[in-house]
């Protein structure tokens, strides 16, 4: 099987190589939504911690941490997806950590100790696949729980058809961007 590729796109890494899972376990991330997403946010990262939640190949959280993210996490619970994660975070810095854990349990603890406000980035897999209905709303549920103190920024990827609510707990929508099926929502 050919093993594929994905670029990290901009600051100190831009050009390095990440090795992408078996789409048959996750879904990357467009290159126009990563685009956007830091085209928008790039100056917003410096000194933040960055949380990609449903880690995939950890592209979000390396591009991060290679735009000024002073500390990046990428947690997947696939365990052959998480393999590939450990070794592209391996392969690029030691403030790219990477757990095979339950998201749901894990990203609350994360933000709780953080040392510094976090940008999470919420990307699911889409419900419309076997096995992951009401995936968003377990989302909804774990930010509800989540400390708005500790919190900079809460970005969701998800299916262009989703009505997101306008409020997450304490977090209010501020923008909604869409690319093809694909969209993004930011709360704040």
């Amino acid at each position: 099987m050919k093993k594929l590729y994905a670029q990290i796109s901009s600051g100190k890494f831009k050009g390095k190589k990440i090795l992408l899972p078996s789409s048959q376990t996750t879904r990357p991330t467009k290159s126009i939504v990563k685009g956007s997403f830091f085209d928008s946010f790039r100056y917003d990262l410096i000194g933040k911690i960055f949380i990609e939640a449903f880690g995939g190949s950890a592209l979000m959280a390396a591009e991060a941490l290679s735009n000024g993210a002073k500390k990046s996490y990428a947690v997947e619970l696939d365990k052959s997806a998480y393999e590939t994660t450990r070794l592209n975070a391996k392969n690029l810095s030691e403030d790219l950590e990477v757990f095979n854990a339950d998201t749901f349990e894990l990203t609350p603890r994360l933000i709780r100790d953080a040392d510094s406000k976090a940008i999470l980035y919420l990307d699911p897999p889409f419900d419309i696949r076997d096995g992951f209905e009401g995936i968003y709303q377990k989302c909804y549920k774990m930010v509800e729980t989540l400390d708005d103190e500790k919190i900079f920024l809460i970005a969701i990827e998800h299916t262009r058809i989703l009505n997101v609510p306008n409020r997450i707990g304490k977090f209010e929508l501020i923008k909604t961007k869409k690319f093809g099926n694909t969209a993004l929502s930011y709360y704040k």
